[in-house]
């Protein structure tokens, strides 16, 4: 009789305490799972928006960069690689504002993919631009700025010479488009062009290249019948 009791009694203190336990080791468990979650948890730092390396040019502040960046990158011999050859160009160091002005544009990658737009045999050929609808946004980010002449260092349209034209909009000053330039064919050279647009360099190499492309078959408006690309433009060495 008293094992019948004694029984009972023992079951139901084996059993009060497997559930105290189990309370205890789910307390435990619980507090493990918060711990983790708030050492997991993660700060998003917001990204600071980088300063742009080049500032937009304009007419307002283009002299006064070009004025400290010819100061610092003095290169002046420049390679263009075409679909016909290699042209090699020595730039003046006397034009400062037009030979770092195509010195910058070099180091942008401007001129590479544009074209030789303007044949004119016995005569000019004169690169810089293209038909790519992209040119336009090329542009863009650079900026929109015009030159000033800078006639009076002495050189002349001598054949060879390298020149930068007229702005295509009308201005008495002759205003130079930074973006473009012709090189002379012409056998003698064009001597009655020095008063009005800026020779800032000449072939030192590669003028049968020019040749070359002077000859291609052009149709009214002087644009090659096929497009005469500019692969690559860039500097092969420094003052």
């Amino acid at each position: 009789m008293r094992f019948q009791l004694v029984f009972p009694m023992a079951i139901g203190c084996v059993l009060l305490l497997l559930n105290c336990e189990d309370k205890q080791s789910s307390k435990k468990t619980n507090t493990t799972v918060i711990k983790d979650s708030t050492l997991n948890e993660t700060k998003i730092i917001p990204k600071k928006k980088a300063n742009p390396e080049f500032p937009v040019l304009s007419d307002k502040n283009a002299m006064e960069f070009f004025l400290e960046y010819e100061k610092e990158n003095k290169d002046d011999k420049v390679r263009i690689t075409t679909d016909f050859g290699i042209i090699e160009i020595q730039l003046y160091t006397k034009t400062k504002f037009h030979r770092a002005n195509f010195v910058y544009l070099t180091k942008r990658n401007y001129f590479n993919g544009t074209q030789f737009y303007r044949v004119v045999k016995d005569f000019v050929i004169q690169g810089g631009s293209s038909d790519d609808y992209n040119l336009a946004k090329r542009r863009q980010k650079i900026g929109k700025y015009l030159l000033p002449p800078d006639t009076k260092q002495g050189y002349t349209h001598k054949r060879g010479a390298i020149s930068m034209p007229s702005s295509e909009m009308e201005n008495a000053y002759k205003l130079a488009s930074p973006f473009q330039f012709f090189i002379i064919q012409r056998n003698g050279g064009a001597d009655y062009l020095d008063k009005d647009y800026t020779v800032f360099g000449e072939v030192t190499s590669g003028m049968d290249v020019v040749d070359k492309i002077a000859n291609v078959k052009t149709d009214e408006g002087d644009w090659p019948l096929q497009n005469v690309y500019i692969r690559k433009v860039e500097l092969i060495s420094a003052l």
